[in-house]
C-alpha cells in the first residue's frame, strides 16, 4: 500500500517584493511495518531545512540563492528548483520517494511541481 504524508515548512524571502512562503513537500512509499511509518518526520524536516531553508531563508531570491542563479525567481521556477534540491537527499531513504513540492506565495495564489 503506498501512502502520501505531506511535511509544511515555511520561509521568508526577497526578490522583486518580500514573501512569506508556505512549502509543502510530499513523499510517497510504502509503510514499514517494522516501523509503523513511511519516513521519520524530524529526518524529512531535517533534509528540508539543510537543503532548502537554510538556503533561502531570508535571503534575496536573485542574488543570494545557489541554484536561482540565472532564474527568473517566480514562484513555478522556485517551485521547481526546490524539487529538485530535494529529489536525491530524500529518495536516499530506501523505498522513500519526493511526489511533490507546493510552494505558496499567498493564500491564494501557489505552484506544484510533480517532477518530469
Amino acid at each position: 500500500m503506498i501512502v502520501h504524508i505531506t511535511r509544511r515548512e515555511h520561509f521568508n524571502a526577497a526578490h522583486r517584493m518580500y514573501h512569506n512562503y508556505h512549502l509543502f513537500v510530499t513523499v510517497k512509499g510504502e509503510i514499514s511495518y517494522t516501523s509503523g511509518y513511511l519516513i521519520d518526520l524530524k529526518q524529512l524536516k531535517a533534509i528540508i531545512r539543510e537543503h532548502v531553508i537554510e538556503k533561502i531563508d531570508h535571503k534575496n531570491l536573485n542574488l543570494d540563492v545557489d541554484f536561482l542563479k540565472g532564474k527568473m525567481a517566480t514562484t513555478e521556477l522556485l517551485c521547481i528548483e526546490i524539487y529538485h534540491q530535494l529529489k536525491e537527499p530524500i529518495e536516499l531513504n530506501k523505498g522513500v520517494f519526493l511526489h511533490a513540492v507546493r510552494l505558496h506565495e499567498t493564500k491564494n495564489n501557489y505552484a506544484e511541481y510533480f517532477g518530469a
